[in-house]
């Protein structure tokens, strides 16, 4: 279902981190990559066009390139390519959304337990 804007696709970011957390194991420094980083979040051209025209092409594009160009100095993301560009912006939500988990910022390091998870699972069901 195509998300009407950020705010929902923010929510469905929440989302995807539970559904990943409910059987996590690996080190919480590689949570964003093994949500948002491993699979894409919409393929194919027709509905990823569909997806930023709701969320607006254009606002979508200044937040990916605002964001590559802190992050690493210059844009990578081809901009003309929907699927790439919307994406990277599913990406930086996803970023967005797990540096606001203080939990998660306090064990970082560490690898992931069952009951880390299920807090962490909590602190995102409040966000």
């Amino acid at each position: 279902m195509l998300k009407e804007n950020r705010k929902e696709l923010r929510r469905e970011a929440i989302e995807d981190i539970i559904a990943v957390l409910k059987d996590y194991d690996g080190y919480y420094c590689d949570l964003h990559n093994e949500v948002f980083n491993t699979d894409y979040y919409i393929i194919g051209t027709y509905q990823a066009e569909q997806q930023l025209e709701k969320l607006g092409t254009f606002k979508v594009i200044r937040e990916v390139k605002r964001y590559e160009k802190e992050q690493v100095g210059e844009v990578f993301t081809d901009l003309s390519d929907p699927e790439k560009l919307i994406n990277m912006y599913y990406y930086i939500i996803g970023e967005e959304v797990i540096q606001e988990l203080e939990l998660i910022n306090k064990i970082w390091n560490d690898e992931a337990s069952r009951g880390w998870n299920k807090s962490i699972i909590e602190e995102l069901k409040l966000l």
